[in-house]
């Protein structure tokens, strides 16, 4: 059994594919697998792909979350990995994360710098934990930045598989529907300082278009994936206030982006949901920004918070 399985979904992507992998096999830790799912590209990415030591699974086109599912089910590793196609790791991070896991954690979180076309770099640095549950690592890493982001954890195989975590196939914003639980759910979260992820922001990429309706429907996959938190963290004991804060907070931000109709239609839907009972009010800033949500939310994330 290796050590880590590294799932990379990859869809049409011949222009970054040398990097990512690249920077892959060049790890100063080598004992890992790589699986990459063809997400049924029609360019030269499997042409690239077969020059690594990989792995390819072939798949008809099913998108980023089910492709994702299809490579979890064929790793063998301890730890999983998922990393997207356009991005890069630094040459330490599988080091780094085995210098890590002497305590056994379910989850181990790494850290971030985005990457733009320009070259414009942002490094995102939180403090480091070791052996906090769940709860209390999802309360700290709420504060910081790419909470749901799949992308920046190694998760143990066998807490995921036992767990049954699965993305939603067919739906965008598939992280922020799975992620969360993952964290919160987990007996031992670590979270190391190293600064391993290149978040590549691509002007092209799928997550950064205009298109009116590609908006309306990351609306409508986000109030589902909402539903579905909000459903299964009823199921975590303890006190997870912040998780539901945090869910709501995310919710009522993301119908902001909607047009005026389709923004009232989600936000008298929100308020029959009784979202905004689910922000904090620890604080008198917070009693007022509820206050403020429940009237207007797009006054308040728009406005106040900017």
């Amino acid at each position: 059994m290796p050590k880590f399985s590294i799932v990379i979904p990859v869809y049409n992507v011949e222009n970054y594919l040398k990097r990512t992998l690249d920077s892959v096999f060049n790890q100063t830790y080598q004992d890992f697998e790589v699986l990459v799912v063809n997400d049924g590209c029609t360019d030269k990415s499997m042409e690239i792909a077969k020059k690594y030591n990989v792995k390819i699974i072939n798949s008809k086109r099913v998108g980023v979350s089910e492709a994702r599912n299809i490579g979890e089910k064929q790793a063998t590793g301890e730890y999983l990995f998922f990393l997207d196609s356009d991005d890069y790791w630094e040459k330490e991070l599988l080091e780094k994360i085995n210098q890590s896991l002497a305590n056994n954690p379910d989850i181990v979180r790494f850290q971030v710098r985005t990457v733009t076309d320009n070259k414009e770099i942002t490094n995102y640095k939180e403090e480091e934990f070791t052996g906090l549950s769940g709860i209390d690592a999802f309360n700290k890493i709420v504060a910081f930045h790419f909470i749901e982001s799949i992308w920046c954890y190694a998760i143990k195989r066998s807490y995921y598989e036992k767990e049954n975590f699965k993305f939603k196939k067919d739906r965008i914003h598939e992280d922020f529907g799975l992620t969360p639980l993952i964290v919160i759910k987990a007996s031992k979260v670590n979270s190391i300082s190293f600064i391993g992820y290149n978040y590549y922001r691509r002007s092209g990429s799928i997550m950064n278009t205009s298109d009116y309706q590609w908006t309306q429907r990351k609306v409508k996959d986000f109030y589902e994936h909402y539903q579905y938190l909000k459903k299964e963290i009823e199921k975590v004991k303890g006190d997870t206030s912040i998780f539901k804060s945090y869910i709501s907070n995310s919710m009522l931000k993301k119908i902001c982006e909607l047009d005026k109709k389709d923004y009232k239609e989600y936000k008298k839907k929100l308020k029959q949901d009784h979202v905004e009972n689910n922000l904090l009010t620890d604080t008198l800033s917070r009693k007022m920004k509820k206050m403020i949500v429940s009237i207007s939310p797009k006054f308040y994330y728009n406005r106040v918070k900017k």
